[in-house]
């Protein structure tokens, strides 16, 4: 009996060093399970087109309804030799692009290689069965390899599987022309009219719709002998219909931003611009979503910069955006001659995508994709947020300066590592600009297409309704179904008294459209599958936002308060943050001696609306002073026994300041903070009306403001009262 050293039990053998030896079908897996759909096989095919310096990738499916269909892909770029072909182009993993990116070497037309990995070629097998590949470079021969994938992957070891490549003289391309010409048959997919469309989506937008490039880079899809193409809408004419453009550009720490509000045909509105430079870049505050306290809100993890410096952009480099927006309101569609076919555009072409050196990364921007969570956002902040399917965007990156950013081997978008999550803190922060200004626009046109306080009440009945019946087809419905009578309860005691209250200066039918939306929003995610917790803490939320109104409404006892005592019972309850946030407080009702100076008001909403106008400063001192070691926040809180027609509580710090007028600021859910609700102020003025005061916006020397407060400043004027 004998043994083989791999069998061997004697304890001095000596190791082997072995190779792997791979089966032949492992060019399948890296053909057919890396790439996840057909569309993305074609999509990566043009990518290599785009790689060999060609101008125009042309991709043409030939007899699509028939066994005999193929799709061919042919380039005009520099081709391949024979040396390539065998000494890269059939070495799987090959890292030469790789090296040629890394050491910044770009090709005459300056590009830099978009692959890496070296795997790209095998997207064609999940093509189809059959490849021919055509290719010539510049004066030599042509090149033709042949490839039977099923032959080939019958092989038992990966060396044994071989391909035929032969050269010739130039028949496809002849003269002094390269290229490269890849036609694939025996087709794995049927492809039907819908997906054509889709890839013929995705072909054209692999170059940035936005983008002025240096080169030409262009792709053509073409189905002969059919029609599927041909009512497909022009992109760059449906572009030009947006009313809202926005562009911005974040470098070195910096936002620079640009927006224009172009109107609508039929609403007599007229355009508006607005800008901001080299201004400091607003990022949400971290949030723990799935710590929640007592009562089921969210928590800050910890307290940290609400300004980015020029780090977060550490391995993204510069980033740059272009927005086009639009209104799919029914009252602005109607008035727009190609609405129906601008919606479905919409539908297929919404969202943001991403591209590097003006190239698309795949599957940012896909219809099934909101990598930045604007669909979320927008239901947490009702007509504020924008969601994917009103928004075409594109996000620019330098290729040679996003090394950070790593593609996922199956293509589909960047590796979700910090340096991914940092690109889309940017983005979104980012937006908020756009968030802001176009909220001022929308206003604008709801003002002129409002249809009425019983539409709106109507409306939302039956979204309450509907939510019920979403509810109902959960496996969570007992537990829901509470809540959703605590919504509708809230609703109606909210809708009973604002119609009783008839206040000035509140839009009912504003305050009913803002809130159906929340209720949409908790709908279509109980619809969506959304998780237990996630939304019962929605449907809290909503139900406290309604009961607060409601409180606020019904005024509840008025009786002589002091405000004195309203100002030292603020800058109490605030004394952590005070301290948290080195802020410096001056504040003379703070004083033994101060006066105590009364008016007749509901002390608790008086604090609220208070606090609200304190909370403010907090954030802004913050964006305006980053560093709070510098000691520069400060806050200035005062008590006036005579101002503009009664006592106030005087408000200023020295922060960034207001830089939209107050007619627009106190409007419900405008806001200029990345994750603000947009209803303190709203809060307050509305307190302050129901308490018959106002909301003032004075000037330093009208309100007798130390100089060195410099940033925001209010006033809550109350009606007059008694000084003792």
């Amino acid at each position: 009996m004998t043994a083989d050293a791999s069998t061997s039990s004697s304890s001095d053998a000596k190791p082997l060093k072995l190779p792997f030896r791979p089966r032949a079908r492992l060019l399948q897996l890296l053909g057919d399970q890396l790439i996840g759909s057909a569309r993305l096989a074609v999509f990566e095919l043009v990518k290599n087109g785009y790689d060999a310096d060609a101008t125009t990738v042309t991709v043409t499916l030939q007899e699509v309804d028939k066994p005999t269909a193929s799709i061919v892909v042919e380039d005009d770029g520099e081709g391949m030799s024979f040396n390539v072909i065998r000494n890269i182009w059939l070495v799987p993993g090959h890292d030469h692009r790789e090296r040629q990116r890394k050491a910044l070497q770009r090709t005459p037309k300056g590009r830099l290689p978009l692959g890496e990995k070296g795997v790209g070629r095998f997207a064609a097998h999940k093509l189809g069965n059959r490849i021919e590949l055509v290719t010539r470079s510049a004066g030599q021969l042509e090149c033709v390899v042949s490839i039977d994938w099923r032959h080939l992957i019958s092989e038992k070891e990966l060396a044994d599987a071989r391909v035929e490549v032969a050269t010739r003289d130039p028949e496809v391309f002849p003269g002094d022309v390269s290229g490269t010409k890849i036609t694939v048959s025996e087709l794995r997919d049927k492809w039907t009219r819908g997906e054509v469309r889709r890839l013929q989506r995705q072909v054209t937008t692999i170059a940035s719709p936005y983008a002025t490039r240096p080169d030409r880079f262009e792709t053509r899809l073409a189905v002969p002998g059919k029609d599927w193409l041909d009512d497909i809408p022009d992109a760059a004419t449906l572009l030009e219909r947006a009313p809202w453009r926005y562009r911005f550009q974040f470098v070195d720490g910096l936002l620079d931003w640009d927006y224009s509000f172009r109107g609508v045909p039929g609403i007599q509105l007229e355009p508006r611009a607005a800008s901001a430079h080299s201004q400091p870049l607003l990022v949400e505050s971290e949030r723990d979503p799935d710590e929640l306290d007592g009562k089921e809100k969210r928590r800050l993890r910890r307290v940290r910069k609400v300004t980015a410096d020029a780090s977060i952009a550490d391995e993204i480099g510069p980033v740059e955006g272009q927005f086009r927006v639009f209104d799919r309101d029914r009252e602005v569609l109607s008035k727009m001659a190609e609405g129906h076919l601008l919606e479905q555009y919409l539908d297929g072409n919404g969202g943001v995508r991403v591209y590097r050196d003006g190239i698309r990364v795949y599957t940012y921007g896909e219809p099934e994709d909101d990598w930045l969570g604007l669909d979320l956002s927008r239901v947490n902040r009702p007509r504020r947020g924008i969601s994917r399917n009103i928004v075409v965007g594109a996000i620019d990156l330098s290729l040679a300066d996003s090394d950070g950013l790593k593609e996922k081997t199956n293509r589909e978008g960047f590796v979700e590592n910090p340096v991914q999550k940092r690109l889309r803190s940017i983005v979104r922060a980012a937006l908020t600009p756009l968030e802001a200004e176009r909220t001022k626009d929308k206003r604008r046109i709801r003002d002129l297409t409002s249809t009425g306080r019983t539409h709106e009440t109507r409306r939302l009945g039956g979204a309450l309704k509907k939510l019920r019946a979403a509810a109902q087809r959960t496996s969570h419905a007992k537990e829901l179904t509470p809540l959703i009578d605590d919504v509708a309860q809230e609703y109606d005691e909210l809708r009973d008294s604002m119609l009783r209250a008839g206040l000035s200066g509140v839009g009912l039918a504003v305050i009913f459209h803002e809130v159906e939306h929340g209720v949409r929003g908790l709908c279509e995610l109980i619809e969506s599958g959304g998780e237990r917790g996630v939304i019962r803490v929605r449907a809290r939320e909503l139900a406290r936002i309604l009961e607060g109104f409601t409180e606020l409404l019904r005024k509840g006892p008025r009786k002589p308060n002091s405000l004195t005592k309203l100002a030292r019972r603020v800058c109490d309850i605030n004394r952590v943050r005070f301290r948290k946030h080195k802020v410096r407080l001056v504040c003379n009702a703070l004083n033994e001696d101060a006066a105590e100076i009364e008016s007749t008001f509901v002390f608790g909403l008086a604090l609220g609306a208070l606090n609200n106008l304190l909370d403010n400063s907090f954030y802004w001192l913050r964006v305006r002073w980053p560093d709070e070691s510098a000691g520069h926040r400060a806050l200035y809180v005062d008590v006036k026994p005579e101002f503009d027609g009664g006592p106030a509580i005087i408000v200023a710090d020295n922060g960034t300041g207001f830089v939209d007028e107050p007619s627009e600021i106190v409007m419900p859910f405008f806001s200029r903070r990345p994750e603000g609700m947009g209803l303190g102020l709203y809060y307050a003025n509305l307190v302050m009306e129901l308490s018959d005061g106002h909301l003032s916006f004075p000037t330093a020397s009208q309100s007798e403001t130390p100089t060195d407060f410099n940033g925001a400043l209010l006033a809550m004027v109350f009606p007059r009262g008694t000084a003792r």
